[in-house]
């Protein structure tokens, strides 16, 4: 990488992009505005605004988008007669989750042993700083050979579908020849990957009612139903004994072809403890990457500490269901309420709420753009070959597009790989994984505007 002059010039830069980083892992901009100020991810889009404008980007706007979260554009003229190409990344990110369980300030950006931790270092501020290198690391060296939109959402962690029906009501907006989603990551660091699928997901909340109100335990505890105890039931009924997703009528035995996920790498990405197994059958990608997979996100009941003797008579739960691609998200959410009302014993009475919704998504890994990334991923990671790789989450926005424009090429890269721990206290970004995938990503750009 270093005798390659845009390798060069991003290495130049990253004393840049960490103070940058720094600057957006700074602002709180959670998309709850019930538990973080809406002033937090306004500041986030107005530094957005500004480092675009500084670039030369041209119809900057902050866009209001109907879940009420707000989106950054930006368009970049390129060479007369170019292709255009629409890079994607979101500013919102996860919330802290347990403080004290963070070795350092979440939003403050911290060095420690070569990574860079905060969070949204990697999920996802970082995949903007990384189109911001790329871009720039290609003025320096000629000039950047594609028409380029930017677009920075949101609300991506939230999953309200603003930016989609956003995109949905002003469709020539994002249109592009290729889209490049840096919200996806390496399968670990050092290997070039491209994820080509993403499950997709529903989030239901289910609620369980059995008595006018709570009882007590002594007096009418084994003849009172316990709406507490018939959740219970309705949640192991989705999980068979090893551990496998069981939602009436929803198949889970689909097999994973590409890159595998080694069993033991597995248990130390997710830091399984000592003697604990994992669940499900098949491979691990299989179970992944290819199966669907029920988590319970939540449940309200009485906490331990101050819990009284009692019956209970609400109850309720969030659950998650994400879903690999050939699996209809509305289809399998009527399964998934068809289920838990089906399960619920003792004639409780049960109702569900859907929260959120996104479509699976599969990439066509044999277009142009692909072959174009994978030369500039070979020169960015000397002696690697680029993968392919699936992931658990969901990025909706990806359907949305390939819906609206259906010849566009749509890649996913990114920074977070297994180490990044996106979601989980102590998030961090590899700085020499954004070093290199800002320079693939800068090498992509010339290789598709010359093909």
């Amino acid at each position: 990488m270093s005798s390659n002059p845009v390798a060069e010039t991003v290495a130049s830069l990253m004393p840049r992009a960490k103070a940058e980083l720094t600057e957006l892992v700074a602002f709180k901009s959670v998309a709850d505005f019930d538990q973080f100020p809406r002033s937090e991810s306004e500041a986030a889009a107005s530094w957005i605004t500004a480092a675009l404008e500084a670039e030369g980007f041209k119809d900057v706007a902050v866009l209001d988008t109907p879940d009420g979260t707000q989106s950054v554009y930006g368009r970049l003229a390129g060479p007369e007669g170019a292709r255009t190409v629409l890079l994607y990344a979101h500013y919102d990110v996860q919330p802290p989750l347990d403080e004290a369980g963070w070795t350092t300030p979440p939003f403050d950006l911290t060095e420690r042993e070569g990574r860079w931790y905060g969070r949204g270092a990697a999920d996802c501020k970082g995949g903007l700083v990384m189109h911001l290198l790329a871009l720039r690391a290609l003025k320096a060296n000629g000039g950047v050979p594609v028409h380029v939109k930017v677009i920075v959402e949101g609300s991506e962690e939230q999953g309200t579908g603003g930016l989609e029906r956003y995109a949905e009501q002003h469709p020539e907006l994002l249109a592009a020849d290729a889209v490049v989603i840096g919200d996806s990551g390496n399968f670990r660091v050092g290997l070039p990957t491209a994820t080509s699928t993403l499950r997709g997901m529903t989030m239901l909340r289910v609620k369980i009612d059995t008595l006018e109100g709570n009882l007590h335990s002594g007096q009418f505890g084994g003849a009172a139903p316990d709406a507490l105890g018939a959740l219970i039931r309705v949640l192991d009924s989705l999980r068979a004994e090893d551990g496998s997703t069981t939602v009436d009528g929803l198949t889970g035995d689909a097999r994973w072809p590409g890159l595998q996920y080694e069993e033991e790498q597995f248990r130390r990405d997710a830091k399984v403890l000592e003697g604990v197994g994992l669940i499900g059958s098949g491979t691990v990608a299989d179970r992944i990457w290819a199966r669907p997979a029920v988590t319970v996100l939540g449940i309200d009941c009485p906490p331990v500490v101050g819990a009284t003797p009692s019956v209970q008579a609400s109850a309720r739960a969030l659950i998650s269901l994400r879903v690999p691609p050939g699996v209809d998200a509305a289809e399998a959410t009527k399964l998934l309420q068809a289920h838990l009302e089906a399960h619920t014993p003792w004639g409780a009475r049960v109702s569900t709420e859907q929260i959120g919704q996104g479509q699976p998504f599969s990439a066509d890994t044999t277009s142009p753009a692909y072959a174009a990334m994978a030369d500039a991923m070979a020169v960015a990671y000397p002696g690697q070959e680029m993968q392919y790789a699936g992931q658990g989450g969901s990025i909706p926005l990806c359907n949305t597009l390939a819906a609206l424009y259906p010849a566009a090429e749509i890649l996913l890269i990114g920074l977070s790989e297994p180490e990044a721990q996106i979601h989980a206290v102590n998030e961090s970004v590899s700085p020499e994984e954004l070093e290199r995938l800002s320079v693939a990503e800068a090498l992509f750009l010339r290789n598709y505007a010359a093909g």
